[in-house]
């Protein structure tokens, strides 16, 4: 079982990339720990800021420091950075299309255990809403390493929301990488399952479960909210009976949403969404609230098991 966190590869990856390059900056909100970016402030303290629990201020000093030829990332819990810096994200960094990482750590119900104060799962709708803002939610390790590789090689803004606890490996460290392209993991002529972030490994094993029962399931990564793949989305609608998307995130704005536009207007498709409720989310482990909406492997199987007797 893996034990390395996507937060830690963000930091591996950093720590790689700033021997070489003094530009990249590095900022927190009192998050430095939970971001697990203190190795980084350690090693390169002239390119760390820590602005304490301040989050507007995280995000326009950010982006000032953008302005003056800098690459910065934000660190902060992105139950607060979607929320309290909206306007900064929306206005400093969008609109003024600075060189800003919006690294949103411990996403969606990463928190669970600290109820819905600390949940996420509004933030894919408000940052793809963002005119120049793209949209990432990465899997596991080496998928966040890569992204953030290919993210510090441009100079256009982006959010990234990554989870608390470790994942299950979904690659490896020679997988293939393409900045907003999908990953298509099997193509399946019975339903595909269109998923992201710490869901890939929870629909890697519903496709396990559905083969065993006959069922040709396909899987697609689509870790690229914004730009969203409407090539490989398309591509699976022509194949597939049945499109089933699966989301740590609210019914309303998140990847459901935004499959459905698409088939809305190029290809009408049977289309499953699977999301969390809108509602406020039960107190838990990230394990127990998927389990209980019915968003783990069993629960996506069963889901998807009863959407096809009825196509």
């Amino acid at each position: 079982m893996n034990k390395i966190t996507n937060r830690q590869a963000v930091c591996d990856t950093l720590l790689k990339l700033a021997e070489t390059d003094r530009d990249i900056v590095v900022l927190c909100s009192d998050s430095r720990g939970s971001a697990s970016l203190k190795p980084f402030a350690e090693r390169f303290p002239e390119q760390f800021v820590e602005v304490g629990i301040a989050e507007q201020n995280l995000v326009s000093i950010a982006a000032g420091l953008a302005a003056c030829g800098k690459k910065a990332i934000a660190a902060s819990p992105a139950s607060f950075l979607s929320t309290r810096s909206y306007e900064q994200a929306k206005i400093d960094v969008a609109y003024a299309r600075t060189n800003v990482i919006l690294l949103g750590i411990s996403g969606g119900v990463s928190y669970g255990a600290l109820g819905m104060s600390h949940h996420s799962v509004q933030d894919i709708a408000v940052m793809t809403a963002l005119p120049d803002m793209r949209v990432y939610l990465p899997s596991d390790r080496f998928q966040t390493a890569k992204l953030i590789e290919a993210l510090m090689q441009d100079d256009k803004p982006a959010y990234v929301r990554i989870s608390r606890s470790a994942t299950e490996d979904v690659y490896d460290e020679h997988m293939p990488f393409w900045l907003d392209k999908a990953n298509i993991h099997a193509e399946g002529s019975d339903v595909t399952i269109i998923t992201c972030g710490e869901l890939v490994p929870y629909a890697v094993k519903a496709v396990e479960l559905l083969e065993k029962e006959g069922i040709r399931a396909g899987l697609i990564d689509m870790y690229c909210l914004k730009p969203l793949d409407e090539d490989t989305a398309l591509a699976a609608a022509e194949r597939s009976k049945l499109i089933v998307t699966v989301e740590e995130h609210s019914p309303y704005g998140g990847l459901g949403s935004l499959v459905a536009q698409i088939f809305s207007a190029h290809r009408p498709k049977k289309l499953l969404p699977l999301s969390l409720p809108d509602g406020h989310i039960i107190a838990g482990t990230n394990k127990e609230i998927f389990a209980h909406y019915g968003m783990d492997a069993k629960g996506i199987a069963t889901s998807v098991i009863q959407a096809l007797s009825e196509v």
